[in-house]
């Protein structure tokens, strides 16, 4: 990459509370920006909880430097790690020593996030900060009464007002995050950057055959919990006509996977329900071009990555009408919203598209694909580097664009 006259290779620290091999948008996110900045000639290093007990330490090998925090376990999630400010300071302090970072880029507010960015004002570097998370999305793994739960969630953003507040510059992944970052954190200026998707890599390439399913299949991709409601998109595939021999297929783990498959059970479809688990990144985008249509019926989707992916697969959509996800369809050219938690209106819609002829729906699959564009990864890389830089602007849309990306 060729840079402006007085522009130079950054080394870039990324601060992470979420990261690979954890299985969520912001893991992918962190590590989609590490490459993509290493790419562009940056020297990068992430910063994130080490994946088991023991001390903080560096991964050997990788094409940028991965530093893991020592962390413990949450007993209330399977692979969500936390790590104790009084254990960490002093090793996040050694490692700015260490790295001599130009810019820090801080994806939490949390406490690998809140303490690395403390450490880089103190220090005097210029810090980004990128939100991928609302408070509510820590409720299912809170064992606390729904009062107390409203409780922590005000005092979140509160925290994440305080912490991302003395960053150079904030963004989360869409215009409807940032206001609400706006109202709640009371955040003045937000600019929503899409996390961004190689959308290529989900296409069918040129003499490659992929032979799509028997029956028609509708796919969920992402973790197994609460908020995203997969048992109301198990519902609505019971309710719809036999006929059609519709199939589910669920990729991901988590929590609520038992009751799931005890939902099915208890429905009479076990047979047309199919849990894969984690599968690797190749399965994933074979997943993707197979299925007929993809549904997310999530409620707490700050973006919703898998979404992205499965429209760069040329895929239609069914999206819960909830948070960002209105953003990714055009009602009836790429796919529908349908209310949250109504699996009728859901075994409606789908029934809807399976029963459209073949041409039909690869003009909704092209629909998808086609707006996917505005969020490519080099768009993405690009405006973060201006960041680092200083060179992009932080203002954040007129308000009447905010309104009416909000509606």
């Amino acid at each position: 990459m060729s840079y402006p006259a007085d522009y130079k290779p950054l080394t870039i620290l990324i601060a992470a509370d979420t990261y690979p091999p954890n299985v969520n948008g912001a893991a992918q996110f962190g590590y989609r920006l590490a490459k993509g900045m290493t790419g562009r000639g940056h020297s990068v290093h992430v910063l994130a909880p080490g994946v088991s007990n023991g001390r903080s330490y560096t991964e050997p090998g990788g094409d940028w430097t991965v530093h893991r925090l020592r962390s413990h376990s949450v007993p209330t999630h399977d692979y969500w790690r936390i790590c104790y400010p009084w254990e960490i300071k002093r090793d996040i302090s050694l490692l700015f020593d260490q790295v001599r970072p130009d810019v820090v880029h801080i994806q939490c507010h949390y406490m690998v996030g809140e303490y690395t960015l403390y450490e880089a004002v103190k220090r005097g570097i210029r810090v980004v900060a990128t939100n991928h998370f609302m408070p509510e999305n820590l409720n299912p793994f809170l064992p606390f009464p729904a009062w107390f739960k409203k409780v922590i969630a005000k005092n979140s953003w509160k925290d994440m007002g305080k912490v991302m507040g003395k960053a150079a510059a904030v963004t989360t992944p869409t215009p409807l995050a940032a206001k609400a970052m706006h109202d709640h954190a009371f955040l003045r200026e937000v600019l929503p950057v899409s996390n961004g998707i190689d959308a290529a890599a989900y296409e069918v390439q040129p003499g490659e055959v992929i032979e799509p399913h028997e029956d028609p299949t509708v796919l969920f991709v992402g973790r197994l919990a609460e908020e995203k409601h997969v048992d109301v998109l198990i519902s609505a595939i019971a309710r719809t006509p036999e006929h059609l021999r519709v199939r589910l297929e669920i990729v991901g783990g988590g929590e609520v996977k038992a009751a799931l498959q005890e939902l099915a059970a208890r429905l009479g479809i076990s047979d047309r329900v199919s849990f894969r688990g984690l599968i690797d990144d190749d399965e994933l985008r074979l997943s993707y071009i197979r299925a007929s249509l993809f549904c997310q019926p999530g409620t707490a989707e700050l973006q919703s990555l898998v979404t992205l992916e499965a429209m760069s697969a040329s895929t239609p959509v069914l999206l819960a009408n909830a948070m960002a996800l209105p953003h990714l369809v055009s009602d009836g050219e790429n796919g529908y919203l349908f209310t949250p938690g109504d699996s009728e209106e859901l075994g409606r819609r789908i029934t809807q598209i399976l029963e459209l002829s073949p041409d039909e729906q690869s003009a909704m699959g092209a629909a998808s694909r086609a707006m996917v564009e505005k969020h490519d990864i080099r768009s993405t890389l690009e405006t973060f580097e201006g960041l680092y830089y200083g060179t992009a602007t932080t203002a954040r849309p007129p308000a009447d664009d905010r309104t009416r990306a909000a509606g």
